[in-house]
């Protein structure tokens, strides 16, 4: 029989608001299904305020962070990075490591390696090398190792284009997300200073709708009102267990020709 990992889904992410922005459907779902959620970001986000200090910011964007976890009634873990001087380092994969452990961890979430953000491929890196290990007993931290490594899995924004616009390969699969996408917008909408940031980034009048109109982007794809995309990474070091397509087995829907199938 095909094994069974802890039901305890951990979006880990470079910032507060990318779990409510790329998959924050996925994680309602998987919380009907009965799954424990966390929510863990590597920075505070400390550059995405206006008009603010860097400590000023930290401040406002984990109190965001938090009030949208608690809509899952996730808890919610900041590692302590710097927002766009984030590094892959020693120290942040053992706190990953020290995490991972710590919730107990069974389906892990994070960014894909060719995100166009460089803190989010940061972020990929040092999740998928501190969850490669998480199990081993050699790891210099107190937590025991987990029982088993996790599943690991990658989430998208809002366009499957690398860093220089090129595209990527097709998703493994997308989640209709259709029915939780109020779930998903009252998330987002605790973020509030992320409404000014991207005024003044990218021209951008309304952030929150932007991110539920890629979704519905996605949907058009595969028929459905709105969807998420995500890859499993099935390279070597981890399962191939395709627990979230099974648990979400209704939900689930791909395009022709997609791999993972």
């Amino acid at each position: 029989m095909p094994r069974k990992f802890n039901k305890i889904a951990l979006s880990i992410n470079a910032h507060p608001d990318d779990a409510e922005a790329w998959n924050a459907g996925a994680l309602r779902l998987l919380k009907d299904k009965g799954y424990r959620i966390v929510i863990a970001t590597l920075t505070a986000g400390q550059m995405g305020g206006c008009k603010m200090s860097m400590e000023e910011t930290e401040k406002v964007r984990e109190e965001e962070a938090k009030k949208a976890a608690a809509v899952l009634d996730a808890d919610y873990y900041c590692l302590g990075g710097e927002d766009g001087f984030l590094m892959d380092t020693r120290a942040m994969r053992l706190k990953v490591i020290s995490l991972l452990r710590k919730v107990k961890a069974g389906i892990v979430f994070t960014h894909l390696p060719c995100d166009y953000h460089s803190d989010h491929r940061t972020t990929a890196n040092i999740v998928e090398s501190a969850a490669m290990i998480s199990s081993l007993d050699p790891v210099p931290v107190e937590e025991e190792p987990l029982e088993v490594t996790p599943l690991l899995y990658h989430s998208s924004p809002l366009t499957l284009s690398d860093p220089l616009g090129s595209r990527i390969a097709d998703p493994h699969f997308y989640v209709n997300v259709s029915s939780v996408i109020d779930t998903k917008r009252k998330m987002l909408e605790h973020h509030v200073s992320q409404q000014d940031l991207m005024k003044h980034m990218h021209k951008m009048d309304d952030f929150f709708g932007f991110v539920l109109e890629g979704n519905k982007n996605y949907g058009r794809h595969v028929n459905v009102e709105y969807a998420e995309v995500y890859w499993q990474h099935m390279g070597g070091g981890f399962q191939k267990d395709r627990q979230i397509q099974e648990d979400l087995a209704e939900f689930i829907v791909s395009r022709p020709g997609a791999q993972n199938e």
